[in-house]
């Protein structure tokens, strides 16, 4: 009787916890920025998140191929993700915001404390 009580809970759990994977927003993909002068593969690097420049148009403004930023987020909401992200190139880190959506993604980061900001929109490109 114990037994199967505690098996019933831990289905119960097991439910729950796969309902909340489910839910918790995924950015991974191809994405092709607003722009047009960027795209970029978002996948699972160790903890974090990664995005890496697979083609840029114009690499006057410094971007190239390879170009990678690293981000610890969490979520936010159902589809929002939160947190920092960080440029190795430049040496920067920025306060990111993930809105996470199946064709489109829209990304805002921060610096100097959320002073200046700047918001980029994306399409899926997978």
């Amino acid at each position: 009787m114990k037994i199967s009580k505690i098996a019933t809970g831990l289905g119960i759990f097991c439910l729950a916890g796969a309902a909340m994977a489910a839910s918790k927003p995924d950015p991974s993909g191809i994405w092709m920025r607003g722009d047009g002068n960027a795209k970029v593969r978002i996948a699972p690097c160790g903890a974090d998140i990664c995005a890496t420049n697979l083609w840029i148009k114009d690499i006057s403004g410094g971007e190239n191929v390879g170009d990678r930023l690293v981000m610890t987020v969490k979520p936010k909401s159902a589809d929002t993700l939160s947190g920092k992200a960080f440029d190795p190139k430049r040496n920067l880190t920025y306060s990111i915001q993930m809105k996470v959506e199946k064709a489109s993604l829209v990304t805002r980061g921060c610096i100097v404390g959320g002073l200046v900001c700047k918001n980029v929109n994306w399409s899926r490109a997978d």
